[in-house]
Order: structure tokens, then sequence, then C-alpha cells
């Protein structure tokens, strides 16, 4: 990094980063808007504050999957196995933003970002993605985030996922093995069917060329649907994990659906306390309960867009939409941070804990918070 020095008496006085300088006074002149409005006009992947990602590689392995490779700009540090980035895309001339895992190995500032997106019914980003994605595409990503990710030194890993929660348990797979791990591994994996098991194909490879990883796919409809014999029907029970070496002192990390994450718990809690139980939620908990006979009242007041709305009881970030307001959002998990405002006053209610706060002038998430009476929001 450059800088320019200003010397007295030999005593420096000044230091000053240029680029940083550079950047206000280019961003000033080009004001109202950002440089990076102006520079994706030349080209989307030319940018001065933006991470965005081109895609380079698109696959379809299943009905209802596509994978894409993206090569991010240069404001791209990488990601640990197991975490999260944040996929903006513009469907209908509306900003998107979803959560995905990156599904291979940890990588550095360098590497390339594998996700295999399936598409849900209600999925209305990744329906457009698996139908439209293609090879020199640009979308918006954010820095990978979530302390999902594997411990310094883990211990007879058990990796336990169902459906989507395959690509951050593979990622960390991927990692042991190009690490040269060679200690025992249990991959625990639940589909519909062999036909949606999109990386069915490199799993039995690395069972076959790993002796040291025990791999136990599981469907939940059957198999006949691709001629295939091999895995076992059915939703997880504990007999699923017998003959686990050192269960008992295991590292397992679990991602997949709610009924799965419950169930593993369940069982661990029971057969296994001390094995350290590692997890990762892709669907939205449970919100606390809210008292039937307590009234909803007050009115939500979005500061900095002078709109207002009479509270209705659901979160901020819904009743900001329902306003007609577009605030930054992501996951709506409450695990992406990407939601946050400043609350001006009054009283929210956490809807997953159903803790309460009061404080003004602090920083909350539109989209795990509800209006208790007037509250005032900087949106």
């Amino acid at each position: 990094m450059f800088t320019h020095r200003s010397e007295t008496n030999g005593a420096c006085t000044m230091s000053i980063r240029l680029p940083e300088v550079f950047s206000s006074i280019i961003e000033a002149t080009m004001s109202p808007h950002p440089v990076d409005r102006y520079l994706e006009l030349v080209d989307p992947m030319l940018t001065w504050r933006d991470l965005r990602a081109r895609v380079i590689r698109v696959e379809r392995p299943t009905d209802r999957t596509v994978r894409l490779t993206l090569a991010p700009t240069r404001q791209w540090q990488g990601h640990e196995a197991g975490q999260f980035i944040q996929l903006s895309v513009v469907v209908e001339g509306v900003r998107q933003t979803r959560c995905f895992s990156p599904a291979n190995a940890a990588a550095g500032p360098e590497g390339t970002v594998e996700l295999t997106i399936t598409a849900h019914d209600d999925g209305l980003v990744s329906r457009y993605l698996r139908k439209t994605a293609a090879v020199g595409d640009v979308y918006g990503l954010s820095q990978a985030a979530g302390d999902f990710v594997l411990p310094a030194e883990v211990r007879a890993p058990v990796f336990i996922s169902g459906g989507s929660g395959i690509t951050p348990a593979l990622s960390m797979l991927r990692t042991l093995v190009a690490n040269g791990y060679d200690e025992p591994v249990t991959f625990v994996h639940y589909a519909r069917k062999p036909s949606d098991l999109a990386y069915r194909a490199e799993l039995t490879a690395l069972a076959a060329v790993h002796p040291h990883l025990d791999l136990r796919l599981h469907y939940t409809r059957g198999t006949e649907d691709a001629g295939m014999d091999e895995g076992v029907i059915g939703h997880f029970t504990g007999a699923h994990l017998e003959g686990i070496a050192d269960h008992d002192d295991a590292d397992v990390f679990v991602c997949g659906p709610a009924t799965l994450m419950d169930a593993v718990f369940d069982h661990y809690e029971t057969a296994h306390p001390h094995a350290r139980v590692h997890s990762e939620a892709f669907t939205l908990a449970v919100p606390a309960a809210i008292d039937p006979h307590e009234p909803v009242h007050g009115e939500l007041s979005f500061t900095a867009s002078g709109t207002s709305a009479t509270n209705d009881g659901r979160t901020i970030l819904d009743q900001a939409e329902s306003a007609g307001l577009s605030p930054e959002s992501g996951c709506r998990m409450g695990i992406c941070f990407s939601c946050t405002a400043i609350k001006k006053s009054g009283c929210t209610r956490n809807v997953l804990t159903g803790e309460t706060d009061t404080e003004s002038d602090t920083q909350i998430q539109l989209c795990i918070n509800a209006p208790v009476g007037d509250v005032e929001i900087e949106v």
C-alpha cells in the first residue's frame, strides 16, 4: 500500500493511505451514486467496493438441482468449510438475496465457489437459478460467514446431513481429504431417492478409494427410481449409526431439515451424551409462543423513509415490505445479519426466543424481531 510521508526535523507528521483518499474523492465526485453503479455499466465484474462473482460453469446434476461454479471479484476473502454466503440475483426486476453453503473444500481468496442449489416448489430464487443460470452471469456475493466449521482438531468426525444440508458437510469432507486426513470418517446422508442425490457419484468414488471413509446413504422414498439397490430406505434412527468407532468422543456435524436434526439431537442426548454435536439449520426455527390474549397495538415508524404503519404483530421486515419498503435482507433465519437496522425507540420481541428489548439506538435484526407497541426504526 502506498503512503505519503511528510517529515519535519526527522519526525513523521502525516501518513496518508492514498488509495483511501482516492476512493473518497472519486466517490464524492460521482455522487449521488456509488462508483460501482458507473463501473458496472462497463463491466459488472469491474468493482470498486462491491463483491460479485461470475458464473464460469453450470451443471444440472438432477432434475431439481443446479450446480454453479463462481469466480469472485478481487474482494473475495475465501471461505472455511461449512460456512455460508449470500447470493444476490435480480428476479423480475427485484433484487433477491438468499443464503447458500459452498460445497467445495475450504479455499483462500484465489479460489472459486461451488454452489449446488435445490429448486424447491416455493423457492423463488432456487427455481429461477435452476431454470436460467448460464455461464457468464454475474451475481452479487457476500463474504463467507458462520461458525459451523471444522474445529482445529477434529476427532472421529461423523457427518449427518439431509437434502440441501449435504453442501456444508461435503465441504468439510472434501477439506479433510485435501488435507490428507487418514482417520475414520463417517458420512451419513438422507435423500428422497438416488436420483435426487446430486453428489452420489462423487461420494461413492471417494468411499472406493478411501478405506477410512464409511459412507451410509439413506433414501426416504425408495431406490427403485434408478434401478439401484444400495443404501437403506427410511428416515433416521439410531440404528443407522451403529458400529461407529470412538462414537462417544466424536465430533458430530448435523445439517438438514428440522425433523432430522431433532431426531439426531434426541439420539445423542440419550446414547452418546459426551459426543460434541455441531449443527447448522437452514430452515426457520419455530417462533416463540406469543400470548394470544395480549393485544397487538402501536405504530411502527420507519424514520429514514418517512413511512409508518399500524403494528400488525409480524416481524419488522415483513411489515416494512408490506409498507412498500425494500430493506436489505437475506436468509430470514437470523443467521446472516444482513437485515440489521437501528431501533431508535420502543420495545421489540425476538420471535425465536421470546426475549424483549427496550434499549434505544441499538442495532436489531428486522427478520426476527417484531414490534411491541410503538417502535421507531431507521429504515
